[in-house]
């Protein structure tokens, strides 16, 4: 259950990263409420994080966590933001989720 929590804890860290990505594009009361967005997904992702360390080793979960913050931010940079998918963003993200993947199958 807590791997469950950490995973949803690395998508809020995803949500923060992209509230931030949006505020920049926007101006007036807009861009507040993405600021809020930015402080309730950050929130969320803390507490879970903090729940899922309870169990889970600190060193394992924390590196789980930014690895999915890391990988789903360059996706929303990708998809929802436009920047370049080159050829090494792709291949270094892969390899940041393997790295990932092996940490899980590792972890106790």
């Amino acid at each position: 259950m807590n791997w469950i929590l950490l995973i949803i804890a690395g998508l809020f860290e995803v949500a923060f990263a992209s509230c931030l990505g949006k505020a920049k594009e926007t101006s007036g009361n807009e861009m507040y409420w993405w600021y809020a967005g930015f402080l309730i997904s950050l929130i969320i992702s803390m507490v879970l994080l903090v729940k899922a360390t309870q169990t889970l080793p600190i060193g394992t979960a924390y590196a789980v966590w930014t690895g999915i913050g890391a990988v789903g931010t360059v996706l929303m940079g990708i998809f929802v933001f436009k920047e370049p998918a080159t050829f090494w963003r792709i291949f270094f993200i892969t390899t940041l989720i393997g790295s990932i993947i092996g940490l899980k199958s590792v972890s106790h």
